[in-house]
């Protein structure tokens, strides 16, 4: 217990803690606080740390004291500290800065104390929560399929290079966001799984997972012994050991005959010459053949067709908009 005196006003502590990570793993100095205070106050008596506390022999009160009840608790010097809930006790707060502007209350020293952080991509665990009881209660999302939203996710990809060939930083972010919705909404679905077709279930973290070995498994000149000295090295490996996971016996397996034609032409003419192969471009007349050596000139130069031409349709777009104006002022 901490020294006291009639004079001393105290000291209050809020402690937060974050519920995306694991009751019980609080950081060394709020166990120190715990452990050292007069009392402990939580309001929350469901609150996921109580238990834990309890069991480290933490008395923990039940009480959701007013801001006066908690200034007059550490009267004498005595420290008391505030599990807070999930809102972090905004009455609590708000109060304590009345009394503390006021003027008229010796207050004591205030300190808020995390007790726990969140991990970069905490954010994620929100994410999948909010999914699963939007496919459990939305009358649409509960219906949705695979098949349903597949027009969805090729939407929202070209939203995406929408965002990021216009430069506009809050637009990326949020595209990037309905990307990932995707993903996790697929996820979803995929977990509870259709055994009537034989189809197994599998979650977010099984998805998480496998791209996550995919990764640690394609840069070994990261997490192994070998080197890469330029991004040509790293794009020569990870083409090796795509070949030896997919056991393929021709470059142009795994590229997919539905993407746009001008990056087909381009996925088929970078994977040639990638491959050392010296495959002449077929002789034909008309249209089709003409992009394909476009396409295929553009790959060798280092430039994306898609990127480029729609770069030059936004510009056709422009001058067509200056038309517009022009014939109705005109």
């Amino acid at each position: 217990m901490n020294a006291t005196s009639s004079a001393d006003p105290g000291r209050i502590v809020l402690l937060t803690t974050s519920h995306r990570v694991a009751p019980g793993l609080l950081s060394w100095p709020a166990w120190q606080t715990l452990r050292a205070a007069d009392r402990v106050l939580c309001a929350d008596e469901a609150h996921p740390q109580l238990p834990y506390l309890r069991d480290a022999g933490i008395e923990v009160e039940q009480a959701a004291p007013t801001a006066q009840e908690l200034v007059d608790a550490c009267a004498g010097g005595r420290t008391v500290t505030v599990v807070a809930t999930g809102e972090g006790e905004p009455r609590l707060t708000d109060g304590l800065a009345r009394l503390a502007g006021s003027g008229r209350v010796q207050m004591p020293e205030l300190e808020l104390l995390p007790g726990s952080y969140d991990l970069p991509g905490a954010r994620l665990l929100d994410l999948v929560q909010v999914m699963d009881r939007i496919r459990a209660e939305c009358p649409w999302s509960s219906t949705q399929t695979h098949q349903g939203l597949a027009k969805y996710g090729i939407e929202e990809a070209y939203e995406l290079v929408e965002a990021i060939e216009s430069g506009d930083r809050d637009e990326l972010r949020e595209e990037l966001g309905d990307v990932l919705l995707q993903v996790v909404f697929h996820a979803r679905i995929a977990q509870e799984g259709r055994p009537e077709d034989g189809a197994e279930a599998f979650s977010i973290d099984d998805v998480a997972g496998t791209i996550v070995e995919k990764l640690i498994h394609r840069h070994p000149h990261v997490f192994g012994e070998d080197t890469a000295e330029t991004p040509e090295d790293v794009k020569a490996h990870w083409l090796r050991t795509k070949a030896v996971e997919k056991q393929r016996t021709s470059v142009t397996e795994g590229i997919p005959l539905h993407q746009p034609a001008l990056a087909l032409a381009a996925k088929l003419a970078s994977r040639t010459r990638t491959a050392g192969l010296d495959v002449a471009l077929p002789a034909g007349s008309g249209i089709g053949y003409e992009l394909l050596a476009l396409a295929a000139r553009a790959e060798a130069e280092g430039v994306d067709p898609e990127t480029a031409l729609r770069a030059a349709a936004r510009s056709y777009r422009d001058a067509i908009r200056a038309a517009e104006e022009a014939s109705t002022t005109g």
